[in-house]
This record gives C-alpha cells, sequence and structure tokens, in this order.
C-alpha cells in the first residue's frame, strides 16, 4: 500500500493540537487533528496517513494504546508515530516506545524546529521524495518567532521557542 499524504496529529488539549498545527503547516503537508485515541485509531485506518504525532497521555485510550494497536494491524503498521510526552520521560516509557516501534519520543515542550525535522524526515523517507515547498513559502518556520505572531498568539509557547502543556 502506497504512503499517505497526511500528518496526523493527536491531543487531547486543543491549544496543544493548535501548537502542533503552527509549527508544521509551514511545511506544506496537509494536517488532520485527533483529540482522542479512539479519533485517531479511525483516522489511520480511513487511510492517507504518511505521519502521526501522537500525544502518550490522553483519557480513555492512550496514545500508546493507539501505537500498540496501530503494530498489529498490516494496514497501520508502516506509518511511523512520533510520540510526545509532558509527564517526563522514563527509561520505562522509553524501552515501551521502542518496543512498540515509535519513531522518537519526545518531552513537552518540544522545539518547533526539531518536531518540523523530524516530520519531515520521515514523511520523505516514507515517500523516498522531497519535502513540498510552497511558492513563496519557507520550509521551515522562520525561527520562534514563527510561533508568536498574531496568528499563534495563543499557542503556549516559552522564551526559548518551545511550545506544549504537559
Amino acid at each position: 500500500m502506497p504512503a499517505g499524504e497526511k500528518v496526523l496529529l493527536v491531543d487531547d488539549r486543543e491549544d496543544n493540537l493548535f501548537a502542533l498545527h503552527s509549527a508544521l503547516s509551514p511545511l506544506g503537508y496537509p494536517l488532520e487533528s485527533a483529540t482522542s485515541g479512539d479519533a485517531a485509531l479511525k483516522a489511520v485506518l480511513r487511510g492517507g496517513v504518511a505521519v502521526t504525532v501522537l500525544d502518550v497521555v490522553m483519557p480513555g485510550v492512550s496514545g500508546l494504546d493507539v501505537l500498540r494497536y496501530m503494530q498489529r494491524v498490516e494496514q497501520t503498521r508502516r506509518i511511523p508515530v512520533i510520540l510526545v510526552t509532558g509527564m517526563g520521560v522514563d527509561a520505562q516509557l522509553s524501552r515501551t516506545a521502542m518496543r512498540l516501534g515509535a519513531a522518537d519520543l519526545l518531552m513537552k515542550p518540544i522545539d518547533p524546529w526539531a518536531l518540523c525535522i523530524k516530520v519531515r524526515y520521515l514523511h520523505r523517507a516514507a515517500h523516498g521524495r522531497p519535502a513540498p515547498a510552497r511558492a513563496g513559502a519557507a520550509v521551515l518556520p522562520a525561527g520562534p518567532a514563527a510561533l508568536t505572531g498574531p496568528d499563534v498568539a495563543d499557542a503556549p509557547v516559552d522564551r526559548a521557542g518551545r511550545w506544549g502543556h504537559p
């Protein structure tokens, strides 16, 4: 099955989804959001997802549960998943993420530059081609100021330009 085009963003907090969307939209990939593990599973099963950015701690179906399910289903097993957590990374979580096949495990607050690099790399790998660039648009945000402009004024960003609530 050919790789999809969309980047699926999954977090139960709307402000974190907004920040993820703001950080990744300059890459030019179609973005889809889900606010629960159930919604994430439905989205990946519908198809068209190239990369998933997935919060670990969510009510109901957790990010680890979503990843566990994705690894058991042929249709979704090759979709790279970047896990995101605000609860701190410990050895057990790292081992579990690795065992389940996560492409990466990131701590909130997240550096938007690093997230863009990881998503772009995984998207390119899924397609074996360069990332799309919109005419007249930068491929990556223009530094931390890009996340604090008027269109993302409500995004939770710290002084280092990282965003995200635990």
